[in-house]
């Protein structure tokens, strides 16, 4: 009996692995019936979602000992949401997910698959920042459950989590780390548009289906300007829409010591970029949450505009008709085909007509769309323009609940839109936690976190 209760202890504290709850768990692990609540104690923390915040944030928790569990399907908007063959914006150095060692940062991985890298200058293609996610998980975070959850609520003494085949468990603690899962935003002007004729990018990762068509893609930002290049790539008959006179696109890093120490001091690098301004935003988020409310919302507002990375103008510029400086101001179906009426800058009109309209428009979070959130919780969240006011720790006025990601930019800046935020993410969660579990952890040595190297990984 003695053992039994010892070995439930340990069970609680070391995020095993789902397959060996199971094992040690046959009972409990099984949902017998519907939404019945598991026969476990009370798990310390639920994290939900999968993508670089997500897995940054279990293997920080995994290599503290903090005890936790983790749900959602991992790097999901990466590997489903975004078109094959794009690459992202950010250098290379500032693509990692996070642990407490830097044991398996995309340099190392890179190295392993002999794919090209460097710290800036090369770019880095989504299929292999998407892969390096996956291979992160296995290794750092193998005990994920991929089980979506469906509802959270409060409870006595935390929350109760419900997992999509109708399990509950019980925990202190929630961290929502669901990136820009639910927050993808379409104009008023487009709204109303039948399923079948407008979109959203995030709808679309294989673009072939658009052979041969005509698309409209309106957006002036990175979603945007890879979008047609690679939608012309297919053979699409497609045109971008954009509301400002000129595209933006980053310009390529500097190779490592092309610039004078003057320059490096006047320009430092950052994660975000290069500029005094985006390395304080990148490097100074603590201090970027006690600015005033009003100057930190109007600076995640208009702070890295719609710029694409500089590796795309070539793939647009010449090849994709633009039709700059316009804005849809209203959009109806005709004939089976959408007809688009835009106003211009000089006050002139313009109407384009096409198949489709994918709306490049980025995401607006809206704490309304997280459904799972009981009504409870909901009232409870004091927001300013729909996002979570948060604390020093992350935490929102629903006490128990946390937010990072894209949902806590507003209250930490920029870098948390960025996978360059998870690290400061995940280290501050974590000193949170430990200080709130404290004497509650037990350490994981690094042998029983990272998996041999030789192990056979997930691929897309």
């Amino acid at each position: 009996m003695r053992r039994t209760k010892i070995w439930r202890v340990i069970m609680n504290q070391v995020a095993f692995p789902p397959r060996v709850r199971r094992r040690f768990h046959p009972i409990a692990s099984r949902n017998t019936s519907h939404h019945k609540i598991a026969n476990e104690p009370m798990v310390n923390t639920v994290i939900i979602g999968a993508g670089p915040y997500g897995l940054s944030i279990a293997a920080y928790f995994r290599r503290h000992g903090i005890p936790f569990r983790i749900f959602g399907r991992p790097m999901d908007s990466w590997t489903k949401h975004m078109p094959k063959g794009m690459a992202l914006k950010s250098d290379g150095f500032s693509c990692n997910l996070y642990d407490p060692n830097d044991d398996f940062t995309l340099k190392h991985f890179c190295g392993e698959r002999g794919i090209e890298y460097s710290d800036a200058g090369i770019p880095v293609l989504l299929e292999t920042f998407a892969s390096y996610g996956m291979a992160f998980q296995q290794k750092m975070v193998p005990d994920l459950d991929e089980r979506i959850v469906v509802g959270v609520e409060r409870s006595s003494g935390g929350f109760t989590v419900t997992l999509e085949d109708g399990e509950v468990i019980t925990a202190q603690r929630v961290v929502l780390a669901v990136g820009i899962t639910h927050f993808e935003y379409v104009p008023e002007s487009l709204a109303s548009l039948p399923a079948e004729f407008v979109s959203h990018s995030f709808r679309h990762h294989d673009l072939e289906s658009f052979r041969g068509r005509s698309v409209a893609v309106i957006g002036g930002g990175a979603s945007a300007i890879d979008l047609v290049g690679l939608l012309r790539d297919v053979d699409a008959d497609v045109q971008l829409v954009a509301r400002k006179p000129s595209l933006q696109f980053h310009e390529k890093a500097p190779a490592n010591g092309s610039k004078s120490w003057w320059q490096r001091i006047r320009h430092p690098q950052s994660g975000l970029g290069t500029g005094l301004q985006l390395r304080f935003f990148a490097e100074a988020p603590v201090c970027f949450h006690y600015l005033p409310e009003r100057l930190r919302l109007e600076t995640v507002r208009t702070s890295l505009g719609p710029s694409g990375g500089w590796f795309a103008k070539d793939k647009v510029v010449g090849r994709v008709p633009l039709v700059l400086g316009c804005t849809t101001e209203r959009a109806e179906v005709r004939d089976g085909r959408v007809h688009l009426h835009l106003r211009c800058l000089d006050g002139g009109e313009r109407k384009i007509v096409t198949d489709h309209v994918i709306a490049a428009t980025g995401y607006r979070v809206n704490l309304n769309r997280l459904t799972f959130l009981s009504s409870e919780i909901q009232k409870g969240l004091k927001t300013v323009e729909d996002t979570p006011v948060l604390s020093s720790s992350f935490e929102s006025s629903v006490r128990g609940l946390y937010f990072a990601g894209v949902a806590a930019a507003n209250s930490f800046g920029p870098v948390l839109r960025f996978a360059y935020g998870a690290g400061f993410a995940a280290r501050n969660l974590t000193q949170t936690m430990l200080k709130a579990t404290s004497g509650d952890h037990v350490a994981v040595p690094v042998s029983s976190v990272v998996q041999p190297a030789n192990e056979r990984t997930r691929t897309i």
